[in-house]
C-alpha cells in the first residue's frame, strides 16, 4: 500500500494520502453522539444511512419513537454552536431521507428530528430533541 491509506467515505472506499480533519472531527464527534444516545437508553438502528445522495447520520429508536438525528460536531465554538448551523435546506434533505427511510422499512411509529452537538473543544454534548418539524418547512 506504500505511504497511502484508504479512508472510508461514505459510499466505499477511497485511496488518499491522508484523512482530512473535518473527517476525523466529524467521525469523533459520531462516535461521542452514539455513546451519548446510547446512555440515554437509545437503540441505534443505523448510523450514516444513505439513500442516493441524501443520507441520515443516526437513525434510533427511544422508546416507542424513531429518531432521526443529524450530528454536527465542531473542534472548538469560533464559528458558533454546532446545534445551530443546521440550515433549511439541510432540514430538507434529512426530511426526504427519512420519508424515505420511513418507507423502506415500513414504520409506524411516530418520528421525530434532533440534533446533537458535540463540541471536541470542550467534550460537552448537548441533544436538542424536536429541534424541527417537517411541516414546518
Amino acid at each position: 500500500m506504500g505511504c497511502f491509506a484508504f479512508a472510508k467515505l461514505g459510499l466505499g472506499l477511497i485511496k488518499t494520502k491522508f484523512v482530512p480533519k473535518t473527517l476525523e472531527t466529524g467521525k469523533k464527534g459520531e462516535e461521542q453522539a452514539i455513546a451519548y444516545l446510547r446512555g440515554k437508553g437509545y437503540t441505534i438502528l443505523h448510523t450514516n444511512w444513505r439513500y442516493k445522495k441524501l443520507e441520515i447520520d443516526v437513525i434510533a429508536r427511544d422508546r416507542d419513537i424513531l429518531a432521526i438525528i443529524e450530528v454536527k460536531t465542531r473542534k472548538n465554538s469560533d464559528f458558533g454552536e454546532p446545534g445551530t448551523i443546521v440550515t433549511r435546506p439541510k432540514q430538507k434533505k434529512a426530511i426526504r431521507a427519512a420519508h424515505e427511510y420511513i418507507r423502506q422499512y415500513e414504520i409506524q411509529e411516530e418520528a421525530r428530528f434532533d440534533i446533537v452537538s458535540v463540541n471536541n473543544e470542550t467534550g460537552q454534548v448537548e441533544h436538542i430533541e424536536r429541534a424541527y418539524y417537517p411541516d414546518l418547512l
